[in-house]
């Protein structure tokens, strides 16, 4: 087979099991409520950031580009913004990256050293995989998602195997997100610092978190989860991306100056690429304005109410029309309520509705104006398909309202499509085969 023949049958073989990825029409979606950006907090749409965009766009010295690398050229605007940064975050140091994909396959890569070992969370971003596979760690091992009785159990057997760690002489990286972005599960962050503090009283345990999609949702002023929950001081590195609910371009890694300079050295995605342009700074400058503001938090308070009426609404309707769990239901974080007081049950604005036939399900929320993306294997595992729904602060109650009820509404038409298809099937005592009706 020639190389082309090789690319068409692996497209080919993934469009025979339906999970072919394309890109979107860009205008297909211009009537629809979105339901599936990353824009949380609509800054992308908020007029008084782009005002403020604008006007320090015309007011700078520099616009276009950046110049080359940072090692190259360390722009004024880039060196400001880390200790910017670095300041707000609290943070003893700061480190720009081009992305959060960047960021930590940089980091992963880079900084784990011969002799030490990676423990990840099973649900862990493609990026953080991507970083292992290059790292120099002897071990990559994962735990079951969020569970800190499993990340403890693999640690403990770590350290009765491996000499190196129980000395100190080696390290283990622990890497966890704060929100995940397929599940919408908050990660039990104080648990999982105490559980290696305890086992790894030398110090030799780090905790690298990911705040890509908490950033600007959680915390005072955004500054995400470690923060909120006062771990700051006690995590190796934390990530934070601008491009989500900051409506920017970029990250940061949030270190201490000995790993800053030794990401400078040896961090090749940061090292080999042209920075972040001048705009992309005065981008991510402004969107941190509306941070320190206060205006964000404003903004975040009306996506996690809007959050908790979705689940609260989805699930009464669910229960009341006797949709079965199977067809549809809510995972089992969001499938009760749950007291206020609990760091992992807080609401987000990432809401997965479980479905085995998550195309029709969308297809059918688009014939109805709202647009909320189907999610199958290989992005989540097998069996756990779903469409996600995405909030954002300026999406409507009544928007919301509409969501529900065309889910349920689908998951009514499915059902009685079903039941036509086994009335048929036992009048002519044959197999009959019917698509529900979308």
């Amino acid at each position: 087979m020639t190389l082309a023949d090789k690319l068409s049958a692996a497209l080919a073989s993934r469009e025979k099991r339906l999970i072919r990825r394309r890109l979107y029409d860009p205008s297909a979606d211009a009537h629809l409520v979105d339901f599936s950006s990353n824009d949380y907090l609509s800054l992308a749409l908020s007029p008084a950031l782009r005002a403020r965009f604008l006007a320090k766009l015309h007011a700078a010295p520099h616009v276009l580009g950046s110049g080359g690398s940072r090692l190259l050229v360390n722009g004024h605007a880039h060196a400001a913004l880390e200790a910017r940064l670095a300041a707000f975050f609290r943070a003893p140091a700061a480190l720009l990256f081009n992305s959060g994909f960047d960021a930590n396959v940089g980091l992963f890569a880079s900084v784990p050293q011969p002799g030490d070992v990676i423990v990840y969370d099973e649900h862990i971003h493609a990026s953080v995989h991507d970083g292992m596979r290059a790292s120099r760690a002897d071990a990559r091992v994962r735990f079951a998602h969020n569970s800190v009785k499993a990340l403890r159990g693999t640690l403990e057997r770590l350290l009765e195997e491996r000499p190196g760690l129980a000395s100190g002489e080696n390290s283990v990286f622990i890497a966890v997100e704060t929100l995940y972005s397929m599940d919408g599960t908050l990660a039990p962050l104080v648990q999982i610092v105490e559980t290696v503090e305890e086992l790894f009283p030398q110090g030799n345990g780090y905790v690298i978190v990911d705040e890509a999609h908490s950033t600007g949702v959680y915390g005072p002023q955004g500054r995400g989860l470690v923060s909120a929950l006062g771990v700051e001081d006690r995590v190796f590195a934390r990530l934070h991306t601008f491009g989500k609910a900051l409506a920017a371009t970029g990250a940061v890694l949030l270190v201490t100056p000995l790993v800053r300079d030794y990401l400078l050295n040896y961090a090749r995605s940061l090292i080999y690429t042209t920075s972040l342009s001048n705009a992309n700074i005065i981008a991510a400058e402004c969107s941190f304005d509306m941070l320190e503001s206060g205006e964000a938090e404003q903004l975040s308070a009306k996506l996690l109410s809007l959050s908790a009426h979705l689940t609260s609404s989805l699930r009464q309707e669910l229960a009341s029309r006797r949709i079965p769990p199977s067809l549809l239901s809510l995972p089992t974080h969001l499938s009760a309520t749950y007291p206020g007081n609990d760091p992992t049950r807080l609401p987000t604005p990432i809401i997965p509705v479980l479905t085995p036939h998550p195309r029709p399900l969308s297809a059918h929320l688009r014939v109805r104006g709202l647009n909320a993306r189907p999610i199958t294997w290989p992005t989540v595992p097998k069996g756990a398909d779903r469409v996600r729904v995405c909030l954002h602060a300026l999406n409507e109650r009544e928007e919301v309202d509409r969501l529900v009820g065309a889910m349920v509404e689908w998951a009514e038409s499915w059902q009685a499509a079903q039941k036509a298809v086994e009335r048929e099937g036992k009048r002519t005592g044959g197999v009959v085969t019917v698509q529900a009706k979308l």
